[in-house]
């Protein structure tokens, strides 16, 4: 059993294979951590640690799920797609290793946006609705050696599984993770927060618990590109009214409101097929969308490089959520080179240990999304962080002087 300090543990810690350093967040079915470790070849890889939780995986039947859903994630190999690393049990604790994306999900770079009073050019919210099409694209059309259809289907695109790296690369993750959580019987272990959070970009057919295909995650994408057009949320219940999970079933939805934007028409027409409650109307393929949605950006000249978008998350957000993601990295190192043990200090009256302060790295969110706060710069953790590397540099020098 790891130590901690209150509800978190304390950092670094050793994993396996794996040195966690980071604390990202807490999800309805595991906590997630930055970690590193270290190849055959003597480097270092840095990947997203999800612990799964006890009393999840302690249930047979969603293990089972998860293992197989897993293995499948572990096969996709694309640009637009985040890479499963590793699955196993490490102290009787079932987990997943996934590929480190540094940027933002789309969840956060929203709430940044609105905090900052930015507005996300329309181009760029464009550019990650393709390429999150690319992405789905390519695992839809996984088969097997025998030319067998997989049948994969994500069931959770949301803005929360969208990862934007600092390079302007878009990424979905946590294909088949949602398959493994409705698996689970209905009962107390089921997670109504879950079904409550992610109803807002179900289809209709699984919000009415029908089986799903590949159309499901063309409707998902549809509403995706519907709020960041509209700037709003498609789904918003009323007190006393209706929830989210019905709204979902009627699926209803206003037209795409003006933006003024060149050649309208024809992006109204891309989003209301991708929402059509009937799934026969629907984009049969999230390819058949892709290919109306970059006609529409070609002709209304709103294509969009990964370069330019890096550039544009860079310079209003991403350099410095970097640098203070790298300066723990180093403090951490800098104290095992050194030999000194972790010190749990006191930051603005809560217990937290040097690395586990609530990342603002981009999450890979089990289900439900592990909430990420807009990155700040408060003066405590800016003075903590310092403190700690000079302690470091003092120990090395030390250390040096002994010899």
């Amino acid at each position: 059993m790891a130590p901690s300090l209150g509800n978190k543990p304390a950092l670094p810690r050793n994993f396996g294979r794996y040195t966690l350093f980071d604390f990202i967040g807490k999800g309805g079915m595991a906590e997630i951590y930055l970690a590193r470790a270290q190849t055959d070849l003597g480097g270092v890889r840095l990947s997203v640690i999800k612990q799964i939780l006890p009393h999840f995986a302690g249930n047979t039947h969603f293990a089972e799920m998860l293992v197989h859903e897993a293995k499948l994630s572990a096969g996709l190999s694309h640009a637009n797609v985040v890479q499963v690393f590793d699955l196993g049990r490490e102290d009787d604790r079932l987990y997943i290793a996934m590929e480190y994306v540094e940027g933002f999900d789309l969840n956060a770079l929203l709430r940044l946006c609105s905090k900052s009073q930015t507005a996300l050019p329309v181009e760029f919210a464009l550019h990650a609705v393709a390429d999150l099409l690319k992405g789905l694209d390519y695992a839809h059309r996984r088969t097997n050696e025998d030319g067998e259809s997989l049948g994969i289907v994500h069931c959770d695109v949301s803005p929360s599984n969208i990862l934007l790296s600092v390079d302007g690369e878009v990424k979905v993750c946590d294909f088949g993770i949602a398959r493994a959580n409705a698996a689970i019987a209905s009962g107390e272990e089921r997670d109504d927060d879950f079904v409550k959070g992610k109803a807002g970009y179900m289809s209709p057919e699984q919000a009415r618990g029908e089986e799903v295909d590949a159309r499901a995650d063309v409707f998902a994408a549809g509403i995706v590109l519907w709020e960041l057009i509209a700037g709003r949320r498609l789904y918003r219940p009323t007190e006393g009214g209706e929830s989210l999970l019905e709204l979902a079933r009627r699926a209803e939805h206003p037209e795409l409101p003006a933006r003024g934007l060149p050649e309208e028409d024809a992006l109204r027409a891309v989003v209301s097929r991708a929402l059509q409650s009937d799934r026969e109307a629907r984009y049969p393929t999230a390819r058949e969308m892709l290919r109306d949605l970059e006609a529409y950006m070609t002709s209304a000249g709103l294509f969009a490089s990964p370069l330019r978008f890096g550039e544009w998350m860079r310079d209003h957000f991403g350099d410095d959520i970097v640098e203070r993601r790298r300066s723990r990295e180093r403090a951490v190192l800098a104290l095992e080179r050194a030999g000194a043990p972790v010190t749990l200090v006191a930051i603005d009256g809560a217990v937290e240990s040097p690395a586990s302060v609530v990342s603002v790295v981009p999450p890979v969110p089990m289900a439900p999304a592990v909430p990420m706060a807009p990155p700040g710069t408060p003066k405590a953790n800016t003075l903590v962080f310092g403190v700690l590397i000079a302690i470091a540099l003092i120990a090395i020098v030390l250390a040096l002087r002994s010899r």
